[in-house]
């Protein structure tokens, strides 16, 4: 009897551990909106109110449901659907009554994420002309930059192939909602996880 308990509570316990680590990895996975604080700050500090979703203009920002984890009722943007639009005076910063989202003074100041490229579905690396993500780039020539070269099997044709610059890129994801390419879309943005660190 005493054994059965102590092996339900040490299950029990184990689960919880396991779950309580899935549920923030799971949220280390989520674009924030402009200006959100380190993940950990971010959650102890968000309400769950809502008014940075209600203050969006272009209905970029969702609301987490139940597959946050403890993100639950937090912010955060799907690239994919529907990307930041990075607004000149920033709504969703200027709302939040608890400075989870914070710091933001123009668009160099944003730190959501990083694009990759996935230069193996990138037509533009296969050496056709595509630079849909270097032209919707509202940074143009300064986050997203192209690498032109004669390709290497074709000396008549060149490649127009999309680069990153890291040091520019502030993760709206506006690239990776207009990449032409489906299962895997070629261009992604990955979220920050510590500020400044992707």
């Amino acid at each position: 009897m005493k054994g059965t308990g102590l092996f339900k509570i040490l299950i029990g316990g184990l689960a919880a551990y396991e779950l309580l680590g899935m549920m923030k990895a799971g949220n280390k996975t989520v674009l924030r909106p402009p200006g959100a604080v380190d993940e950990d700050e971010f959650l102890a500090l968000c309400i769950r109110c809502g008014k940075c979703n209600q203050a969006c203009p272009y209905d970029s920002i969702k609301m987490g449901k139940e597959n946050l984890g403890f993100g639950i009722g937090t912010p955060y943007i799907d690239a994919r659907d529907n990307p930041c639009r990075l607004c000149d005076d920033y709504p969703c910063v200027n709302v939040c009554p608890t400075d989870a989202l914070t710091g933001i003074n123009n668009v160099y100041d944003v730190e959501m994420g990083l694009a990759v490229i996935d230069t193996k579905h990138c037509i533009a690396y296969q050496g056709m002309r595509c630079e849909v993500c270097y032209r919707e780039c509202p940074l143009i020539d300064e986050a997203i930059k192209l690498n032109i070269y004669v390709k290497p099997d074709d000396p008549t044709h060149a490649v127009f192939a999309p680069i990153i610059d890291p040091e520019k890129c502030v993760g709206c994801g506006i690239c990776e909602e207009r990449c032409v390419i489906e299962n895997p879309v070629a261009i992604r943005v990955k979220p920050r996880v510590i500020k400044g660190i992707f």
